[in-house]
């Protein structure tokens, strides 16, 4: 019996890491690309939205998105990019339309998992564990 629960323990925390990793890997993908010009017509043409905007949404996708990989400042960067997630729904998406042209359902899903971030933290694969001296609402 105890073998199960160390075989579950260990297995919760190689998933978390995993859901960490991959919602990271995402958001520098799209945080990288939000560096580029035409990112910066879309932002000011289509959503009206001031030029100074560009630089501060690309760099929280794109940092956010290592610091959650690391898993260092997780809650703080997680809840970055819930505001920024918040924003792909209601501003850009219109939340109008979940699945479809224009739907919202992958910032819908990326919403969800940076909540998961915010209120289980990093977990046990991560800078934050290993260094153990960081409060717990810095991890």
């Amino acid at each position: 019996m105890a073998d199960a629960k160390f075989s579950e323990k260990k297995l919760f925390d190689i998933v978390f890491m995993g859901l960490r990793t991959v919602i990271g890997i995402i958001f520098i993908s799209h945080g990288v690309g939000k560096f580029n010009p035409g990112f910066l017509g879309f932002l000011t043409g289509q959503l009206g939205l001031p030029v100074e905007l560009q630089i501060p949404i690309a760099l929280a996708e794109t940092v956010g998105g290592i610091v959650l990989i690391i898993g260092v400042l997780s809650r703080i960067s997680a809840s970055i990019l819930a505001i920024d997630m918040l924003g792909a729904i209601f501003l850009v998406r219109g939340a109008s339309n979940l699945t479809g042209e224009g739907g919202y359902e992958l910032d819908l899903i990326l919403l969800s998992g940076v909540v998961v971030i915010i209120v289980a933290g990093p977990g046990r694969v991560s800078i934050s564990h290993i260094v153990k001296k960081i409060p717990r609402f810095l991890q």
